[in-house]
């Protein structure tokens, strides 16, 4: 099991170095990788939670703390994808997967804010097309020494596209979202599937569809693991959420780390950590004992 750290650059977060400084942190503790999410406008559920405060670029945040660190990974959990041109995206991932060494994960999704589709001026309708065919043009662009493509959507041909990712033959791609659609993508397209908050049997049930639609699509599902974004608010200490249907960590760390076992042998193979607090200081000190109690159990 893998574990890593969500930082809160969609919690409105005024000062961006103290923020920023979670990071650093998490590699020195022993945790395997950091995850930004996305949304360009404060509005629906975002406006209400976070007002006009700001609410961090995600791509520009992983660039920042590619130079403030040197081995942990970098995620975004997720990326809306049907926002980003494919091709435009592709390069930005790639230079970033070269700056850092290689240690770029690429989370992607559709969202669900239709407001923000409609301020873009994109279909939302038709998000699931948009971010199928944005996935095909950027993994072209990655693996082809002359890369051409004809959709929908995008098309080019005789053209030179580099940097290339230092990963080969491309940075992993887990597919968010708990839907049936998401799981239909992550089957034919991803490296993970990234469901949110769900508990083990929830992603056991929705492994298995992932893996039957995979093996369908003439994939190996055994290489199509799941991967998880969880909460924990380490104020719940009381709570013994160790089984049953809860979707969070809670309780003693005791609990914490069966219910983390349960994940393991339901199929999740990583943790993206999303820790109840906007203090970035608060976030650090609570980082210490989870990194001191939990991840030893799983070296």
């Amino acid at each position: 099991m893998k574990f890593g750290i969500c930082i809160p650059t969609n919690l409105g977060i005024e000062n961006f170095r103290t923020l920023m400084s979670i990071a650093p942190k998490a590699e020195e503790l022993g945790f395997d990788s950091v995850w930004v999410s996305e949304h360009l406008f404060n509005v629906g559920y975002i406006g209400e939670r976070i007002g006009g405060r700001p609410y961090y670029e995600p791509l520009t945040v992983l660039s920042y703390l590619a130079a403030m660190t040197s081995r942990i990974r970098l995620g975004t959990s997720v990326l809306v994808l049907p926002y980003h041109d494919p091709v435009r995206l592709a390069k930005v991932v790639a230079t970033l997967d070269v700056a850092s060494g290689g240690r770029v994960v690429l989370g992607l999704g559709v969202g669900r804010i239709e407001e923000e589709y409609n301020a873009l001026g994109i279909s939302f309708k038709e998000r699931g097309a948009i971010a199928d065919e944005a996935i095909e043009v950027m993994k072209v662009l990655w693996t082809q020494e002359d890369p051409a493509f004809s959709g929908r959507y995008h098309s080019f041909s005789r053209v030179k596209f580099s940097p290339k990712p230092a990963q080969k033959p491309f940075p992993p791609l887990w597919i968010g979202g708990n839907s049936p659609s998401a799981m239909r993508r992550a089957a034919r397209a991803g490296d993970a599937w990234h469901p949110t908050g769900l508990s083990p049997n929830g992603v056991r049930q929705g492994l298995e569809s992932v893996h039957r639609m995979a093996a369908q699509a003439g994939r190996d599902p055994s290489q199509i693991p799941a991967t998880l974004l969880i909460a924990w608010d380490p104020n719940d200490a009381a709570s013994d959420n160790a089984s049953g249907e809860g979707i969070a960590l809670a309780g003693s760390f005791e609990n914490i780390i069966q219910r983390v076992k349960e994940y393991e042998s339901a199929g999740v193979e990583a943790l993206a950590i999303n820790i109840a607090s906007d203090d970035p200081f608060i976030i650090q000190r609570h980082m210490e004992p989870f990194a001191a109690e939990v991840l030893p159990a799983f070296q």
